[in-house]
């Protein structure tokens, strides 16, 4: 009796969330990408500094989200092969010292080498913080990975803020100051691989052995993929030129000041990070094949009013958009997670490595478009890729009946 009792209860804590956990992963990602954040944030001052065009400042973004995106798949392959418990701890200590660099640059071609390993820093972070995620989730992985990215967007959100109160005043050189988060963040990070290491572990094959019960046939994975692939491209190109020329864009067409487009940036990514956490747990009650279809299609008469409002009502679009749009990623990831099982690392890796790299292939594209066209037409022309969300209802329903 005593032994059943015993098994029970393992298996209970087999499936239990723990939120200790979740909160720990959240928390890091939210101190990786405040450090993130910084790169796009200092973009007017290097290029006032250095003399760049609005290229090489999309050449900028596209070095660090190319480098993350390249390796996150491999990755992501290599830890579901073999776990690294402390690879977390090792990720931000790459982010560290690219971070350093970034203060002591002075050069074009330093920048890049700097943003570079702070992609490599980031392509070790995302998969594993994923994957962590996962285990920890109980089974309601999208609240988990909504909880998980919504640190993420909460750490975009404060890095403008934190750029513009120390960065923009005070200097380049004071980036410096932010390695103390990424200090932080490594010994977080190092006790969650503990976690990870005595816990996790025994969590991730219990769940790959339940997903796979329920695979789907290879052609309607491939064609499934192919359509999370088109939905990630039309999501990251607009979110593209938001991070990147928002700023920008307000102060070409309505003259405001460094310091207050900071702030819509600010009020833009903080409505991103509300999204990100209702789409997860929406997704785990109605499905996340619906979420997937209002987040990516249910956004763009906000993105197609966008270029025609004045300042106040371009508060309000982008509250709107950033709410809408950012509900989709939890929910695409762990449509993904779910369409491949036993392979959330590789798939963790390739998604997030999809976001940066579209991410960064659009700021290249749509910094050279708004060199030869301008900003206002730019914004204009993004204000369509919303509707790419209709190919959403090819996908198949994947909840169980």
């Amino acid at each position: 009796m005593k032994n059943s009792e015993d098994l029970v209860a393992s298996k209970e804590a087999v499936q239990s969330t723990v939120m200790v956990i979740l909160l720990g992963i959240s928390f890091s990602h939210m101190l990786n990408d405040t450090i993130q954040s910084l790169i796009p944030s200092i973009y007017p001052l290097v290029k006032n500094s250095l003399h760049l065009s609005f290229a090489q400042l999309g050449l900028i973004t596209l070095t660090f989200q190319l480098t993350s995106s390249v390796l996150q798949p491999f990755v992501g392959y290599y830890t579901d092969l073999n776990p690294k418990p402390n690879s977390l701890a090792i990720g931000m200590g790459f982010t560290l010292i690219g971070l350093i660099l970034l203060s002591l640059s002075s050069t074009y071609p330093m920048i890049l080498v700097s943003v570079g390993l702070v992609g490599v820093g980031s392509a070790i972070f995302h998969p594993e913080a994923s994957r962590l995620a996962y285990m920890a989730s109980g089974g309601k992985r999208g609240f988990a990975q909504s909880l998980f990215q919504v640190g993420g967007n909460a750490g975009s959100a404060i890095g403008p803020l934190l750029a513009a109160s120390i960065i923009v005043p005070y200097g380049q050189s004071k980036i410096i100051w932010f390695s103390l988060i990424a200090l932080v963040a490594i010994i977080v990070l190092f006790n969650l691989g503990i976690w990870y290491k005595n816990n996790g572990l025994i969590r991730i094959k219990k769940q790959k052995n339940e997903s796979e019960a329920r695979s789907l046939p290879k052609w309607t994975v491939i064609f499934s993929l192919g359509i999370l692939i088109m939905l990630i491209f039309s999501k990251y190109f607009y979110m593209a030129s938001m991070s990147s020329y928002f700023t920008f864009y307000l102060i070409n067409k309505f003259h405001v000041s460094i310091q207050t487009a900071q702030v819509y940036l600010f009020i833009f990514l903080v409505s991103v990070a509300a999204g990100t956490l209702i789409g997860g747990p929406v997704g785990d009650k109605i499905g996340r094949k619906y979420v997937i279809w209002i987040s990516i299609l249910g956004v763009a008469p906000f993105t197609l009013l966008l270029p025609y409002a004045n300042l106040h009502w371009t508060a309000v679009l982008i509250s709107c958009i950033g709410l809408i749009l950012s509900s989709a990623f939890s929910a695409i990831l762990v449509y993904a997670q779910e369409l491949v099982p036993g392979k959330v690392g590789m798939i963790s890796g390739l998604f997030f490595g999809l976001a940066f790299a579209m991410g960064g292939i659009g700021s290249a594209i749509l910094g050279k478009l708004i060199d030869i066209s301008g900003i206002e037409y730019v914004f204009q022309l993004c204000s369509f890729l919303p509707l790419i969300g209709l190919i959403t209802a090819f996908l198949p329903n994947l909840e169980k009946k």
